[in-house]
């Protein structure tokens, strides 16, 4: 059995993790990190959604590797917390919401983690938050994990 930990850099996202090793008795975990080329980033800008941002094929492959890294952190962070984690960086198909509960079908995970806000910013607030998206989208059990403050 396999757990799916969405991770993206933020404190909620390691505060997710810390609980998860805390209350979780699965101890095999895929630490997925999704993120957004810069060119779908401009696609969407054009449809009204956020501002566009000119892009090379050498950014896109910088950002894809240092949010490798962050998987890979993400990762290393679960195995403190008490997992058997395996880092998963993936671009997002349609919307990281998305992703996420794609993979988690792809890997059969028997459950989702995830925090309440991650570092989506404004985009979230138009959007809706990846966390919550999940939760409503998810074909199986969503653990959403509240922020430091909300679990000290």
């Amino acid at each position: 059995m396999t757990i799916l930990i969405a991770y993206d850099g933020s404190d909620d996202a390691k505060a997710a993790i810390a609980f998860a090793g805390r209350a979780v008795q699965d101890r095999s975990a895929v630490v997925l990190t999704v993120w957004e080329r810069l060119a779908m980033t401009s696609a969407r800008a054009s449809a009204g959604l956020m501002m566009t941002l000119d892009n090379t094929a050498a950014e896109d492959e910088a950002i894809g590797q240092a949010m490798t890294e962050l998987a890979g952190h993400g990762a290393e962070l679960a195995r403190e917390a008490g997992f058997d984690a395996t880092p998963r960086c993936d671009l997002d198909s349609v919307a990281v919401w998305s992703t996420i509960v794609d993979v988690a079908d792809e890997i059969d995970a028997t459950l989702i983690v995830t925090g309440t806000r991650g570092l989506g910013g404004v985009r979230s607030l138009l959007l809706g938050s990846t966390s919550d998206r999940v939760l409503h989208h998810a074909r199986r059990p969503v653990l959403v994990v509240p922020g430091l403050e909300a679990t000290s």
